[in-house]
C-alpha cells in the first residue's frame, strides 16, 4: 500500500502530472543540441507530419469521416506560405497564420459539399481532391513556380540567441507542434468533441440530441485544412523548397497511415504515428535498399496486427500495468462469519405461543369454535 493515495483530480496526481511534462519538455527541448543536423531535419519533418495528422484525426478518428485529401491541404499550406515568403516579403511567423486561414476557408467550401456523403463516397471525393491538385500546381507557374518548384527562405533565430539553423527550426516547429495540440486537445473535450463523438456513433441519434450535424461536418473540415496547412507550412520552412514532387498521392495514405498506427480518437497518436511513418521507411532503407517497401509494408502490418488501438492505446496499457504496480488495487477483505445467534436464524427463534398441533383445526385453534 502507497502512503499517499493517487487519485485523478488530486493534487497529488497534478502535480505528478505536470512533473511529467516538465520532463518532456525538458527533454524535447534538449534533442537538438545533441544530435546533428540530419536527425533535427527529420524531427523537424516529423512535427510538420503530426500537425496535418492532427487535424485527420480529428476528422477520422473522433468523427468517424474518411478522408484522403489531407496531402491535397498539406500542399496547398505549404505553397501558400512559400508564395508570401517568396514574393511578398513577409515575416515567416506571419506568413504561418495566413496559410492556415487560406486552408480553412478552402477545407470550408469543401465541406459544405462534401457533409452530404459518407463512408467509401466521402473518401473516393476526397480522393479526387488529392489526384487533381498535383496538376493544378503545375498550371500556376506565376503563384507555384510549376514544375520548377519554388526556393523557400528559410526562417533564421535571432541574433541573441545563438544556435544553429536546424536547431532554431526544430525549436520552431516544436513550439508550432505543442500549440497545435493543446488546442486539438481543448476541442476534443469541449462541446465540439463530444458533437463530433455523437456523429461518429450515429448521425440520427446526434440530430435528436440537438447536434446540427451539417454545420459541425463543415466546420470539422475547415479545422483539419486548417491544421494541414500549418504542417505545410512548416515542411515549406524546413525543407526551404517545395516542388510537385513533394505532394504525390501517397501523402494522403501516408497521414491517414499515421492515425491509424498512432491510434484513433487520439491527439498524442499523430505525433507517434508521425515518428513512424518518418523513420521506419529509412531504417527499411538500411535493411535492405531494394526492398524498402517490402519491409515498411510488413512493419506496417505487423504493428497494426500487434496494436490495434495504436501506439496511444499501449500506452494507455503500460501506464495502467505501471499504477498497479506502484499501487496494487487493495485486495477485498473475507466476510467476518455471522454471530452464532444470527446463524441461528429465524426458524430457531423462540416462539412467543404454542402452535397449533398437526390437523387441528385452525378455527378452534383461533377460539373462533366452542
Amino acid at each position: 500500500m502507497s502512503l499517499v493515495r493517487i487519485t485523478a483530480g488530486s493534487r497529488v496526481h497534478l502535480a505528478l502530472r505536470a512533473g511529467i511534462w516538465l520532463l518532456v519538455a525538458i527533454i524535447l527541448i534538449g534533442i537538438p543540441f545533441d544530435s546533428n543536423p540530419s536527425v533535427n531535419g527529420n524531427l523537424t519533418l516529423v512535427m510538420s507530419y503530426a500537425v496535418a495528422a492532427m487535424g485527420l484525426g480529428l476528422l477520422v478518428g473522433y468523427a468517424g469521416q474518411i478522408s484522403l485529401g489531407q496531402g491535397a491541404f498539406f500542399a496547398i499550406g505549404a505553397y501558400a506560405a512559400a508564395s508570401m515568403l517568396a514574393k511578398t516579403g513577409l515575416p515567416y511567423l506571419l506568413a504561418l497564420p495566413l496559410a492556415a486561414a487560406v486552408t480553412f476557408l478552402i477545407g470550408l467550401a469543401f465541406g459544405i459539399p462534401a457533409v452530404r456523403l459518407r463512408g467509401l463516397y466521402l473518401a473516393l471525393v476526397t480522393l479526387a481532391l488529392a489526384v487533381a491538385v498535383g496538376p493544378v500546381i503545375k498550371r500556376a507557374e506565376p503563384i507555384t513556380g510549376g514544375v520548377s518548384g519554388l526556393s523557400v527562405r528559410q526562417p533564421s533565430a535571432p541574433g541573441w540567441l545563438a544556435v544553429a539553423p536546424d536547431q532554431w527550426l526544430y525549436l520552431l516547429s516544436l513550439v508550432v507542434t505543442a500549440i497545435m495540440l493543446l488546442l486539438a486537445a481543448n476541442l476534443t473535450r469541449g462541446s465540439l468533441g463530444r458533437a463530433l463523438v455523437a456523429i461518429r456513433d450515429g448521425e440520427r441519434a446526434a440530430r435528436t440530441s440537438g447536434v446540427h450535424v451539417s454545420r459541425t461536418k463543415a466546420l470539422l473540415f475547415a479545422v483539419a485544412g486548417a491544421y494541414a496547412g500549418v504542417g505545410g507550412a512548416l515542411f515549406a520552412y524546413g525543407q526551404g523548397f517545395v516542388a510537385p514532387e513533394s505532394f504525390t498521392l501517397l501523402l494522403s495514405f501516408t497521414f491517414l497511415g499515421a492515425v491509424v498506427v498512432g491510434g484513433l480518437g487520439t491527439v498524442i497518436g499523430s505525433v507517434l504515428g508521425s515518428l513512424f511513418v518518418v523513420f521506419v521507411p529509412q531504417y527499411a532503407g538500411g535493411v535492405n535498399q531494394a526492398l524498402t517497401g517490402v519491409v515498411y509494408g510488413a512493419t506496417l502490418i505487423a504493428v497494426v496486427y500487434l496494436m490495434p488501438s495504436g501506439a496511444a492505446g499501449l500506452l494507455r496499457r503500460l501506464r495502467r500495468l505501471l499504477i498497479d504496480i506502484v499501487e496494487p488495487t487493495p485486495a477485498r477483505p473475507e466476510p467476518s462469519p455471522p454471530p452464532p445467534d444470527a446463524q441461528r436464524g429465524v426458524h430457531d427463534a423462540v416462539p412467543t405461543s404454542d402452535p397449533a398441533p398437526a390437523g387441528s383445526d385452525p378455527a378452534a385453534a383461533r377460539g373462533l369454535r366452542p
